[in-house]
């Protein structure tokens, strides 16, 4: 049988309670009863030696008679509530304060039978039928003892004693126990009740409901783990959603050349294509293959980068910008393009992975010429800020709105106007040069402007090694 949470506490509450109560009523009616023996024996015993003194003076030549004392002694039993005795040295009552046991000896009558102690409790020699605190002190005269003064207190007296203080000692415990109720309330309130909505969240989130809403607004730990959940499941969510657009995107990507390598190929082999346009049609297909590979090729860089370590090494930047920018010449020229270098110091060395970093100045100079129109310019400067090295890649294209600037790192992203300037693009370059620049714990910035251009701006740490 499986026990929520709640019950579990409740049982412990209550398995506490009443072992508590036991606990309690148990030491509270030992240490009850041991004060009041103590307590009432402590008066008993001060009494009696007060009577004892008094009955001492007929021994120390005073002619005081023993029937003198009687109603002194019967007020005192009766204030007391006890029998008062008094008793020759050799256990026979001299004197009873209730004048029932005078002459009566007590049989075995032992002084020193309490030891160390004032009292002891018993039936006091086999004198009564029921338990009395018996309290004695001795009555001396000229140096030596005479007799003793010996009072007699019911125990039943103690224990009703005991039993009024213990009914209190209960009746506190049990209110106690009852105002205590308001912890289980605040458990249900501030545990049980935002822990059962977490605990909802979370199947909901396992069945797949990543829409669900913890809603527990409480400014302690319950809400802060009810918020973190809420954003778990708001992150889960976007995660998946990319990853329908992933795959999405992935298969348009590869289902548009896959077509168009198809339709082509069926077009040669039933006749549809004349002989002399076979060859333009074959490169075609040439062209649409080299997009599957570049594709391929993207997803693979992209792996790799998460996958694989970076190999840091000092090299020169501006050198690395220098030959970069020269392989793009065939592109620069069929659209009457020039690239500005300017450089704070001819070399500039940094530390970082040299494949990457190339990597990602191919793909940005190579956006920048995509998207730049005729006979414009593309500017790359270096600049030195504290620690870092700043690379900016500037171009006079078509720029970037900004409700896109922040999705064009995304992978698979492409604006509508890349669609419409460039439509064999992967949408993956941006997306790998921030996946290479957060690999080195570095940033790269976008600024741009739509109808004036963009500039990339990304860092590298400087090189204390040249």
């Amino acid at each position: 049988m499986r026990l929520s949470l709640y019950i579990k506490f409740i049982l412990a509450y209550i398995i506490f309670g009443v072992a508590g109560f036991v606990a309690i009523a148990t030491i509270s009616s030992q240490l009850t009863y041991y004060y009041l023996v103590e307590s009432r024996s402590q008066t008993l015993y001060d009494e009696a030696n007060l009577i004892a003194s008094t009955y001492s003076t007929v021994y120390e030549g005073q002619n005081i008679s023993l029937e003198e004392s009687y109603p002194q002694l019967r007020a005192v039993a009766t204030f007391l509530n006890a029998k008062i005795w008094v008793m020759n040295k050799n256990g026979k009552i001299i004197v009873d304060a209730e004048n029932k046991r005078v002459s009566d000896v007590i049989s075995d009558f032992d002084p020193t039978a309490t030891g160390n102690k004032s009292y002891m409790v018993g039936r006091y020699f086999n004198s009564f039928d029921e338990d009395y605190l018996s309290v004695s002190a001795p009555i001396t005269g000229n140096f030596r003892t005479y007799g003793y003064v010996v009072i007699h207190l019911p125990m039943k007296n103690v224990t009703q004693s005991q039993y009024h203080i213990l009914n209190i000692v209960y009746m506190t415990s049990l209110i106690v126990f009852l105002l205590s109720l308001i912890i289980l309330i605040v458990f249900q309130r501030i545990v049980y009740s935002p822990l059962k909505k977490i605990t909802d969240g979370a199947k909901a989130y396992a069945e797949g409901d990543l829409k669900y809403e913890i809603k527990v607004n409480s400014n302690d730990e319950m809400g802060y783990l009810a918020a973190t959940l809420n954003y778990m499941s708001d992150k889960l969510d976007d995660t998946e959603n990319y990853q329908k657009k992933f795959i999405s995107n992935v298969s348009h990507d590869f289902r548009s050349p896959l077509t168009s390598i198809k339709g082509y190929l069926e077009a040669i082999l039933d006749g549809t294509i004349p002989p002399e346009m076979l060859e333009k049609y074959l490169n075609r297909v040439i062209d649409e293959t080299k997009r599957l590979t570049k594709l391929t090729e993207s997803i693979l860089s992209l792996d790799s980068i998460e996958s694989v370590k970076l190999n840091k090494t000092s090299f020169d930047i501006n050198e690395m910008i220098r030959n970069t920018a020269s392989s793009f010449e065939m592109q620069c020229n069929s659209k009457n393009i020039t690239i500005e270098l300017i450089f704070l110091n001819v070399s500039q060395y940094v530390f970082a992975d040299f494949s990457k970093i190339q990597q990602v100045l191919y793909n940005l100079i190579d956006n920048a010429i995509k998207f730049s129109s005729q006979n414009s310019s593309i500017t790359i400067q270096t600049s030195i800020r504290k620690e870092k090295i700043f690379v900016s890649v500037k171009d006079t294209g078509i720029g970037i709105s900004k409700n896109e600037q922040n999705k064009i790192f995304d992978r698979f992203y492409k604006s509508d106007l890349s669609r419409g300037k460039d439509k064999k693009g992967t949408g993956l370059g941006l997306s790998i040069v921030k996946e290479i620049l957060q690999a080195h714990g570095e940033n790269i910035d976008v600024i741009s402007t739509v109808g004036i251009g963009t500039e990339f701006i990304f860092s590298l740490p400087i090189s204390k090694e040249i």
